[in-house]
């Protein structure tokens, strides 16, 4: 009777997260690799954050292009240990550079805990390492998972960074005061070192479980997981350029990112209006955030695997854009905190819910040497560009003051025309998928 249960239980449970009996391992890793590291980088962004007001808050659009020039940098760096090292050694290899990282940086603060350049460096070395660490766990799964596994995990998995971040920023209250004594450090660091025995793990899974039959990845020899990519730390960059489709999810990127700048300064101007009250500021934003993890949970878990199964790659890519330009219309006759809040609420779930599986999905057409080199170059450096270019648009904007319905409207632009690169990419993705079923 016990075993009938439990078989009934497990039955269920694999419907409802709509994965089959031998993915389960598989889900579990990828959920932990992300809970791991969204839970160290969350400890630390309140670091960051108190890094960036004693690097001077005059500072911040300066900060945003150091971080810009960091990227490029980091990437360099990165391509040449993608090009060296077996692709099955990228993660551990770049996250044991970044657990080197964060030593030096517990020593530094030991050694001057006043000063204003290691606040501001570490604020641009967190900034980077935030985008790089994801793209690199995000490339493993790809080079892992098959097409059918794709649809059906990738949101699943994006669960666990919902999870780590909500947990991470309660770690750091607890831990307060525990940067002096580098607790909060060591802890970041143990927990990177988790995260690549789970990145590990899943390649272990992917040599028990080879791929049958036809792939959505792009055809590549399993066992050439166990060798270098080759080429030089250039050509993530060139790859881009030379690719319409990378070129496609590159401005993909740099719209999200100019779409998200708009509603933060919005969602800023709005709240600092409403709730003149720091105290209440705090609390309103930490409501919206209780609202936005558990919300998108729910959708990552339960919905988004659902949704590209019974409607496509694009009702992921196109939906959300599509939705936030009407809101930024909204915001323009109505600039009022209530609706600043929903829209960025909107934008947010609907970003980690939907956007961010989704344009993960189109890497599974890539090649092993795409999914690693250029898709680290879109995700660190195109998408820090336009962080410094926006930050600066928004200084300049600054004489404007106040709310710019003009703005608003130009924010509703930009996500249509969001909305239309995610539409071309998705079906551009069908394509090449299909193509590379036949062969």
């Amino acid at each position: 009777m016990s075993n009938w249960k439990r078989g009934s239980l497990g039955r269920l449970l694999r419907r409802a997260l709509n994965v089959d009996e031998a993915e389960l391992p598989a889900a579990a890793g990828g959920i932990l690799l992300f809970f791991l590291l969204f839970l160290a980088y969350s400890m630390l962004r309140p670091v960051r954050e108190m890094m960036g007001i004693a690097g001077g808050v005059r500072n911040l659009q300066w900060l945003f292009t150091a971080t810009f020039g960091a990227s490029l940098l980091f990437q360099m760096l990165f391509g040449w240990i993608a090009c060296r090292v077996p692709r099955r050694s990228i993660l551990p290899w770049a996250y044991g550079f970044f657990i080197l990282n964060l030593g030096v940086f517990a020593a530094l603060m030991l050694a001057c805990p006043d000063s204003a350049w290691t606040a501001r460096a570490f604020y641009v070395w967190l900034s980077v390492f935030n985008l790089l660490a994801v793209s690199v766990a995000w490339s493993v799964l790809a080079d892992v998972m098959r097409g059918g596994q794709v649809k059906r995990l990738f949101a699943l998995v994006a669960s666990g960074s919902s999870l780590g971040a909500v947990l991470g920023p309660a770690v750091t209250a607890t831990l307060a005061g525990a940067v002096e004594s580098m607790w909060l450090f060591a802890a970041a660091a143990v927990l990177l070192g988790l995260a690549v025995l789970a990145g590990m793990y899943l390649h272990r899974w992917r040599d028990g479980n080879p791929a049958s039959g036809g792939k959505a990845g792009a055809p590549f020899p399993e066992d050439c997981r166990a060798r270098p990519l080759g080429g030089n730390p250039f050509t993530g960059a060139s790859a881009v350029f030379r690719s319409p489709f990378l070129m496609g999810i590159g401005l993909f990127i740099i719209l999200l990112a100019s779409t998200n700048t708009f509603l933060y300064f919005e969602l800023m101007r709005a709240v600092a209006s409403a709730f003149p009250d720091p105290v209440r500021q705090t609390r309103v934003f930490g409501i919206i955030d209780v609202i936005v993890q558990g919300s998108t949970m729910l959708l990552q878990v339960f919905f988004a695997g659902r949704i590209v199964r019974r409607f496509g790659l694009s009702a992921l890519l196109v939906a959300v854009p599509v939705l936030i330009s009407l809101g930024f219309v909204w915001m323009a006759f109505s600039p009022v905190f209530a609706v600043a809040a929903v829209v960025t609420v909107a934008r947010r779930i609907g970003e980690y819910g939907l956007v961010r599986p989704g344009r993960e999905m189109l890497n599974s057409v890539l090649s092993p040497e795409e999914k690693y080199k250029a898709k680290s170059f879109i995700d660190t450096v195109l998408y820090r560009g336009g962080d410094a270019a926006s930050a600066w648009l928004k200084r300049s904007l600054d004489v404007l003051g106040g709310h710019s319905p003009l703005a608003m409207l130009g924010g509703a632009a930009i996500s249509a025309l969001w909305a239309a690169t995610g539409f071309f990419l998705a079906r551009r993705h069908r394509e090449m998928a299909g193509r590379q079923d036949e062969d």
